[in-house]
């Protein structure tokens, strides 16, 4: 069984990462899933430096399980070399699912050999260790990661708001009044939020008006209304997005809510934070 576990299994792993290497250094992949395109984009440096990683770490493995049937003093390096693997898998893999539409499945063939490498070399040393594996994963889903996929995906009205704002229910009201279809983008998902303050906009509701590929933002009620009541006024719509945040933004002195804090429902109001589901 040792043999199997320590030598076999690493030996088929190492193999797997290998013949995707070589396929990706030819522009080829075993994974042609959007999760795996996704997952490369995560990273800081090109994807194949993550293969040549693996190929070390699952080499190192074979190598100290190899030895450690010969020589005693092999198997505490074993263990640490793998669990170590299994411990940096499983934050790639955990931070993939929260942040992708879908995981990587080559990372994820790459994650299930070794837990069963794991899991074959010594069970109750897995068992042991599984706790801090599930640690890892609730550790991260207890953080707010803005998720890697686009929120304006084709042409329309996009709103970002509260449900607990004033100036966005009144923004909404409006919208049902005049049969005005839009997508709601809840200000309680981390994306969303991500999204209103990289473009350094720090209230709500905001309005994004997306049509033939140009988009127009305007935030606070009284603009996002008067658009609608007075369109030959609204703000001109060019492709090219102006040097300053004045120009960008058609702003009012008043009219909507503070972004923050987050923990007070989203939109600085007074009131515990409710799910607001996607129109």
């Amino acid at each position: 069984m040792k043999v199997i576990s320590r030598v076999l299994l690493p030996l088929l792993l190492l193999g797997y990462i290998g013949y995707e290497t070589w396929l990706k250094l030819h522009h080829l992949s075993l994974c042609s899933a959007t999760g795996c395109k996704l997952a490369g984009e995560l990273l800081r440096f090109p994807s194949i430096y993550l293969n040549y990683l693996g190929m070390a770490a699952v080499g190192a493995i074979l190598f100290f399980g190899l030895f450690s049937l010969f020589n005693k003093a092999f198997e505490k390096l074993y263990f640490i070399t793998l669990y170590a693997a299994v411990a940096f898998e499983s934050i790639m893999i955990g931070y993939q699912i929260l942040v992708n539409p879908e995981p990587c499945l080559f990372c994820l063939g790459v994650y299930g050999g070794l837990l069963l490498i794991a899991l074959t070399s010594r069970v109750n040393l897995f068992l042991y260790a599984l706790p801090a594996i599930l640690a890892i994963f609730f550790a991260l889903s207890d953080l707010a990661i803005p998720r890697n996929e686009a929120l304006i995906k084709g042409d329309g009205l996009y709103l970002i708001a509260s449900e607990h704002c004033p100036h966005c229910k009144k923004v909404k009201s409006y919208f049902a009044e005049h049969h005005i279809n839009y997508t709601l983008l809840p200000v309680s998902d981390p994306s969303v939020r991500h999204l209103a303050k990289a473009l350094g906009i720090d209230e709500i509701p905001i309005l994004f008006k997306r049509q033939k590929g140009v988009t127009t933002i305007l935030y606070g009620d009284r603009p996002i209304i008067a658009t609608f009541e007075t369109p030959k006024e609204q703000p001109s719509e060019t492709a090219a997005m102006p040097n300053t945040p004045t120009d960008l933004y058609s702003n009012p002195d008043e009219g909507g809510c503070s972004l923050n804090p987050v923990d007070s429902g989203g939109g600085g109001c007074e009131a515990p934070r409710e799910e607001i589901k996607l129109r």
